[in-house]
């Protein structure tokens, strides 16, 4: 069931068969339906790069001793400087398409025998076949498979400023994005020490902690119902599934994220996270467009300008390294 990255739909690589449609893999994308999804919110731009936020930071707590002396002239300036955060948004593109036999034989089902596909079709009923049309089943699962990218490219993305037109814009994504909160494992197993730690960090660098969220992979995930679960006895229910930590700081909800990197725990605060969107006029946000005939065929493509606006990093935080 390999996908034909090169090609687009005809009637040889893209057989019809009966019974419903099933995505499978781990698809989820929890991060990505938090901060609204592809197309709802989100902050709206009309250029390339965009700002996250202009942090600034107060000196050290400390007892003044001023003598009266001291009072009568004005004391030495301070000034307290401004920073700029910035990421970008980046290219999200597509192409499909179905030739004109493919979607004349949308009734030709084909037939399984001994375990492989024959090239030998019958014509049944509509009813019996789910794809009606393939252009449509077709961009369907491209808009899945860039809401895929997107949750992996807002999670893990490695940013890269554009210099040039064979330079592509890259998105920061939020676990690359801390450097100020974060835990390292050294390849150890993840303890309640190394969330204690990680979120005391984040609490004494200004995290507000307004909607924290951790997001990690399945086996986190479920040590983490290992490390904070307790299984009262009762004859007829065992087992534990942990969906919020409550700390001396905050409560935190806990979410699997398959695209998340295995030995990465991320805790993010949701309040401040929201996607970027760059609308080319006339088209939209992530939109889907016929392109010209060049044969007997049906050909689109969907494109998209996308970005995360993650607000300050030190809002957020990670344990990293850690054994699997």
């Amino acid at each position: 069931m390999a996908n034909d990255t090169a090609n687009i739909a005809n009637f040889w690589n893209a057989p019809n068969f009966v019974g419903e449609l099933f995505l499978i893999g781990a698809n989820k994308t929890p991060f990505l339906n938090m901060v609204g999804g592809l197309q709802q919110g989100g902050k709206m731009i009309s250029a390339l790069e965009f700002d996250l936020a202009q942090p600034y930071a107060l000196e050290a707590a400390s007892q003044p001793a001023i003598t009266e002396t001291a009072s009568l002239a004005a004391p030495t300036p301070v000034t307290y400087v401004r920073g700029q955060d910035v990421s970008t948004v980046q290219i999200f593109h597509r192409k499909l398409g179905a030739s004109y036999l493919k979607l004349a034989t949308s009734r030709s089902i084909s037939v399984v025998t001994g375990g492989a596909n024959t090239t030998f079709t019958v014509d049944l009923a509509q009813a019996g076949q789910r794809v009606a049309n393939e252009v449509d089943f077709q961009i369907d699962a491209h808009l899945k498979q860039i809401a895929l990218q997107v949750e992996y490219s807002f999670l893990r993305g490695s940013y890269q400023r554009s210099t040039g037109v064979g330079v592509a814009p890259k998105m920061r994504g939020i676990c690359t994005a801390c450097t100020s909160n974060t835990v390292a494992a050294g390849a150890a197993a993840l303890t309640t020490t190394m969330i204690d730690t990680l979120v005391r960090t984040m609490a004494g660098n200004g995290s507000e902690f307004t909607r924290p969220v951790i997001f990690a992979g399945a086996f986190l995930v479920q040590k983490l119902s290992a490390l904070y679960g307790f299984a009262p006895e009762d004859r007829n229910v065992g087992g534990v599934a942990v969906k919020k930590i409550i700390t001396d700081f905050c409560e935190i909800d806990v979410v699997w994220a398959p695209q998340i990197l295995a030995t990465t725990l991320l805790l993010a605060d949701m309040s401040v996270c929201r996607p970027v969107f760059c609308e080319v006029p006339g088209k939209g946000l992530l939109f889907y467009e016929e392109l010209s005939k060049t044969g007997a065929a049906e050909q689109g493509q969907i494109f998209g300008l996308i970005g995360l606006d993650y607000g300050p990093e030190e809002y957020h935080g990670t344990i990293t390294n850690i054994a699997n």
